[in-house]
């Protein structure tokens, strides 16, 4: 089945959860501090132990090595880790123009990790994952330390990833207003059950 599909997934904290986001479309994900939005990426990105079937066009978690599930399935934290000492050492593809979306010049290859603010190194912690070309992007606030503009930017970015590539998106945020910019269905984790909330219209 096209798309990311979830059944009957169980981990700690939670009711059994399962819902399909079809190819392309996003879903935006809220629920009040604590109540699981994280966990339920890291569940699907096979971080935590859990039960359950998931797959990803067709193809199950359960049948590849994690390292190569997590390949395909895009986590992007909401604090990113940073090994090396430059920009630059963290990306094996550089795409310019995506670079350049996201308001850098080429010359941030050579910045120093320490010298990053926070909303630059969320910005580029989103360029190194879109780099790999997951085929499904799990997004844990994307744009929570970022500027009115830099959010756009950020929005304007994985939505043509998305079109471009009909890859499905789980959308973490506390912000209404963005739910109803990038997402197509909007789901809500509340008392450790999922629920599909109504998606108000502009």
């Amino acid at each position: 089945m096209a798309g990311l599909s979830v059944e009957n997934l169980c981990f700690s904290g939670m009711k059994p959860v399962s819902f399909r986001i079809g190819p392309g479309q996003c879903a935006g994900l809220t629920g009040p501090s604590g109540s699981g939005k994280t966990r339920l990426l890291r569940a699907v990105a096979d971080l935590i132990p859990h039960t359950g079937e998931i797959s990803l066009n067709g193809a199950y978690a359960r049948t590849m090595p994690a390292h190569a599930w997590r390949k395909k399935v895009g986590f992007l934290p909401a604090e990113s880790a940073w090994w090396e000492e430059t920009v630059g050492a963290h990306f094996i593809q550089i795409d310019a123009a995506e670079f350049r979306r996201l308001g850098f010049d080429a010359d941030v290859l050579s910045w120093d990790i320490n010298r990053l603010s926070s909303g630059e190194r969320q910005r580029l912690s989103l360029l190194r994952l879109l780099s790999g070309k997951p085929e499904a992007l799990l997004l844990d606030e994307p744009t929570a330390n970022l500027d009115d503009d830099n959010a756009a930017r950020v929005e304007s970015l994985i939505g043509s990833y998305r079109l471009h590539r009909n890859t499905p998106v789980i959308w973490v945020t506390h912000d209404p207003d963005q739910i109803r910019r990038v997402a197509a269905v909007h789901f809500r984790i509340k008392s450790g059950a999922l629920m599909q909330a109504a998606k108000r219209q502009r």
